[in-house]
């Protein structure tokens, strides 16, 4: 779904990034609350908001995610949709790297020689570009920390996407309401189709944060990472086939450095996992006492049965562990 909606964007070019970016947020809040109202369960989000750290590290999460989104609307919608595919070949191995740092999860030596070639990658890229891809760094390093921020938090991933999008609700109402009073607003200003279009961002927002959220509490950061791949490739195709981007040998070399990385790290833990026995850790899981490791069911209510720590019980739940709680195409 992320990969797809990279094609989305552009539709409403008419409309600059910002104003995307408030619609985003806006509609994506309504998505979640019929998602909220047809399950016809708030207790997760009014418990949230009555939490003092986990709306501190939520508000995080929302700010984090809000840069995310209006950086990669604004590379893609400026024709520079390469870029945005760097930033998420890239984020991968960030998240490995956070995943070291801040849960002390442990990497083999083609790992680290995977995280030293996408280093490579970005100072060759930096050469080619003219300077510093600050839009695929910004893109890559925002997605990592959100990433860390959603593991970080023992909340339903719904509830939690919940209270994100109300947190920048406020902020993004206002200033369509200003646009609208300036005269300067595309929302109702262009066609029908548009309209439609902008409010339709917000399922398109909504659906693939509900599977990541789903993801992150479960699984270690260096497995997302490996999952997350298909996006920049899906990315990388349509800035080449679609949207006929511009891209030199030089550009070519570095892409290739970064796809050298991903080969490495892909390669060696699909080794690792065809040679552990059933039942052994994860590798690069997060140790059971570190902040993130959670050893109970996240939400017994829900039938969630899936922690989000480190454990053999954990990678054995990857693939029998019930729906997730978000429900709908979330578990999918």
């Amino acid at each position: 779904m992320w990969g797809v909606s990279t094609l989305y964007w552009p539709l409403l070019d008419a409309a600059g990034p910002v104003e995307i970016l408030a619609h985003r947020m806006v509609w994506a809040l309504l998505t979640v609350a019929v998602i909220l109202a047809f399950r016809g369960r708030w207790d997760g989000l009014l418990g949230a908001l009555r939490d003092p750290r986990k709306l501190l590290v939520l508000t995080g999460a929302a700010v984090v995610i809000s840069v995310n989104w209006g950086v990669f609307i604004y590379t893609v919608n400026s024709g520079q949709t390469s870029q945005a595919a760097l930033g998420y070949f890239i984020n991968p191995l960030v998240s490995i790297v956070f995943g070291v740092i801040i849960f002390s999860e442990r990497l083999r030596r083609a790992q680290w020689a995977a995280v030293a070639l996408g280093v490579l990658a970005v100072a060759v890229l930096t050469y080619a570009y003219g300077g510093v891809p600050w839009m695929s760094l910004s893109v890559a390093f925002s997605f990592a920390t959100y990433g860390v921020l959603k593991k970080l938090v023992r909340l339903d991933g719904l509830d939690s996407l919940a209270v994100e999008t109300l947190l920048m609700f406020l902020p993004a109402l206002a200033y369509l309401l200003f646009l609208g009073q300036a005269g300067t607003g595309t929302f109702t200003g262009v066609s029908a189709a548009h309209t439609l279009l902008l409010i339709g961002a917000g399922t398109v927002t909504a659906l693939p944060l509900l599977c990541f959220g789903a993801a992150a509490r479960r699984i270690p950061l260096s497995t997302i990472g490996l999952l997350q791949f298909m996006v920049p490739v899906m990315q990388f195709l349509f800035a080449w086939l679609v949207f006929d981007e511009e891209l030199p040998l030089s550009r070519w070399i570095g892409f290739g450095v970064v796809w050298a990385a991903l080969v490495v790290f892909t390669v060696d833990m699909l080794r690792a996992n065809a040679s552990r026995p059933t039942g052994a850790a994860v590798a690069g899981s997060t140790p059971s006492g570190s902040p993130a490791a959670d050893p109970y069911p996240l939400d017994d209510r829900a039938g969630s049965g899936a922690g989000h720590g480190g454990s053999g019980v954990e990678h054995a739940r990857i693939s029998s562990a019930a729906p997730e709680t978000a429900g709908g195409p979330a578990s999918s």
